[in-house]
């Protein structure tokens, strides 16, 4: 008993001082690559059985056949080791390598657009790396992803915003003009027909009057707005309400103006009703603008298959061009066939969106046969919601 004791003992022993000293080696190459501490890892199992079995035979616990044996399936394990870790080390290196022009990747597209990257190359090797290094190079192939839209979506609001500017500078340099070139004449008496002038003079300071009011209502639909009491708004009589202000427009552009609504006046939402209205009226008046005369432009009330409640103007348009439906609520932009909704300035439609986000809302626009068709769809009131609305008004 005495013998099996002293055998753990210095087995026991044997291991603790490889240990240790692999604890020191693994220490100094600390800075060293990756594969070497890998290796020296891997030798340490063999090298604590082999200073085992050797104090072993030397105080004749074992048999010289028995260390003759041992010693061989030593000898044959130390390369299987080195082997083993060598092939860990391999796909630890290729992970890494992936993992650093994952990095290098994803700090080249966040350079700006005018500083070039450094082409990043992928390691050569096999594909299959390490789970948790899969794991890290999965999340940053989306978190490329991630910014590289994000960037897009910056570029886009950037080109938007340019585009804006630049509209609005030709808006406002025309009339400012003409302006001035009417007052001179005023001022020199070349013009003869004063009240002519006058007239000419109010409907150019109405125009210009109409766009800062728009450039304002972009600002505060889609900038942070202060809390907004809930008053619960009628969709039957908001319909009617933009047809009717509508119809003269409608009228003077020789359209027909129609408008269905369900019978009942159980629709309704909470928000702002005079946002509502003024979201409304912008898709009316732009379906208006682009339809011939002759035709009609159709404002459709009811739900949609959601149960949101839904308000559609479609119009006789002849349809927008598949490129150009994804730009038609941007800020600013005016195609060949532009659906700016506002006579020039491309912030109508914008507005009717911003209004509509507001409200938790969504808005959309398709093409239907002959033109195309504007979609609002709003979260209907519930009951709870309806009364707080009505207690607090």
């Amino acid at each position: 008993m005495s013998d099996y004791v002293t055998i753990v003992a210095l087995t026991v022993g044997a291991c603790v001082v490889v240990g240790g000293l692999g604890v020191v080696v693994l220490h100094l190459l600390r800075r060293a690559s990756l594969r070497y501490q890998l290796v020296v890892a891997g030798l340490l199992p063999v090298a604590a059985v082999t200073a085992t079995v050797v104090i072993n035979v030397w105080l004749m616990f074992l048999s010289p056949h028995d260390s003759t044996v041992i010693t061989i399936a030593l000898i044959t394990a130390v390369p299987l080791a080195v082997l083993a870790s060598w092939w860990i080390m391999r796909r630890v290196a290729v992970g890494s390598a992936r993992l650093s022009a994952a990095m290098q990747q994803l700090i080249g597209d966040s350079l700006p657009s005018d500083i070039a990257a450094a082409p990043v190359e992928t390691p050569p090797g096999s594909p299959e790396v390490p789970a948790e290094l899969a794991v890290v190079l999965n999340e940053l192939d989306s978190t490329r992803q991630t910014l590289a839209e994000a960037r897009r979506r910056q570029q886009a609001a950037e080109d938007a915003r340019r585009e804006l500017v630049a509209f609005m500078s030709h808006d406002l340099r025309t009339p400012l003009a003409g302006l001035r070139a009417l007052a001179e004449g005023l001022e020199d008496g070349v013009v003869t027909d004063v009240p002519r002038a006058l007239r000419h003079l109010r409907a150019t300071v109405g125009r210009m009057s109409h766009l800062v009011d728009d450039l304002f209502e972009l600002s505060r639909v889609q900038g942070a707005r202060p809390a907004r009491p809930e008053t619960l708004v009628s969709l039957t009589e908001l319909i009617m309400d933009v047809a009717s202000e509508s119809a003269g427009v409608a009228r003077g552009a020789r359209v027909r103006l129609d408008v269905d609504v369900p019978a009942d006046d159980r629709l309704a939402v909470l928000g702002s009703a005079d946002d509502l209205a003024r979201a409304l009226t912008n898709l009316v008046a732009n379906a208006v603008r682009h339809t011939d005369p002759g035709q009609q432009v159709r404002l459709v009330g009811g739900r949609a298959a959601d149960g949101h409640v839904r308000v559609e103007v479609i119009d006789r348009c002849g349809g927008i061009p598949a490129e150009n439906l994804a730009r038609v609520f941007d800020v600013g932009w005016r195609g060949n066939e532009a659906r700016s909704g506002d006579g020039g300035a491309g912030l109508g439609l914008a507005i009717a969106r911003g209004v509509v986000e507001s409200h938790d809302g969504r808005i959309a626009v398709d093409n239907v046969s002959g033109g195309c068709r504007f979609a609002v769809d709003l979260p209907q009131s519930g009951p709870a919601r309806a009364e707080r609305a009505e207690s607090r008004s």
